[in-house]
């Protein structure tokens, strides 16, 4: 199936976000507190999101998302995300290994905690962090596809579990919106919804019963929503 680029920034924060990406990546090189940006910000906001909203954060907030689909997109060979970057195995090698590395760091700081300096050599933890992320996303949004890191990031991960939190406890359960279509029989299968769709899901093969798709991955960006030709497509 031929991926189609296809517009993914209906706002204005999601066209000009990723500014805050190499704010924090570069510009933390030379003021490191600009990194405390990412733990009371970006982590904070995320973790509080998803567990009401699922992977909203990702499609319509990340500030690496914006940069994958606001202007690596343009650039991108958008070819087919290998099945390995979405394996489980994947998924949870990078987590541990993510989670060890930062927090093997942030202990370290931690333990200097009374020094003059900790809140810039924890901000710079953050900074490095973000700008690792930025050199290992950027080539596989190029010669893959735009959102190939999002298969596998440790803060999708997190949102992921999160989301599932929420859904359990029913903490999310008049606030998670879901893909949802509002005809199926008016669906004529022409599989654009997939094509257009950065996590390179297929919807139109899994809506449940209730005409919501129930897929963790979905990031909400409501591209599809945007691309339907026939307009029944929401999300609610």
């Amino acid at each position: 199936m031929k991926n189609i680029k296809a517009n993914r920034t209906f706002t204005a924060w999601r066209k000009y976000g990723w500014i805050l990406t190499f704010l924090i990546a570069f510009g933390g090189l030379f003021e490191h507190k600009l990194g405390l940006l990412v733990p009371f910000g970006v982590m904070l906001g995320l973790m509080i999101t998803s567990l009401f909203d699922g992977r909203f954060w990702c499609g319509n907030v990340c500030p690496h998302g914006c940069w994958f689909d606001s202007i690596l997109l343009r650039y991108s060979k958008n070819k087919e995300i290998p099945r390995g970057f979405k394996s489980k195995a994947t998924i949870v090698v990078v987590f541990i290994v993510f989670v060890f590395i930062l927090g093997t760091r942030v202990f370290k700081v931690f333990s200097n905690f009374s020094s003059l300096d900790f809140w810039d050599k924890f901000g710079f933890i953050f900074v490095t962090t973000y700008l690792v992320v930025l050199l290992i996303s950027t080539p596989l949004a190029f010669f893959i596809s735009p959102r190939t890191w999002c298969q596998f990031c440790t803060m999708g991960s997190i949102e992921k579990m999160l989301g599932t939190l929420g859904e359990k406890t029913k903490i999310a359960k008049n606030t998670n919106k879901k893909l949802t279509i509002i005809d199926k029989d008016a669906c004529i299968k022409c599989k654009k919804c997939a094509r257009v769709c950065p996590m390179q899901l297929q919807p139109y093969l899994k809506f449940d019963e209730n005409n919501k798709l129930n897929d963790i991955n979905c990031i909400k960006c409501k591209t599809c929503v945007n691309n339907c030709p026939k307009g029944i497509l929401e999300i609610k």
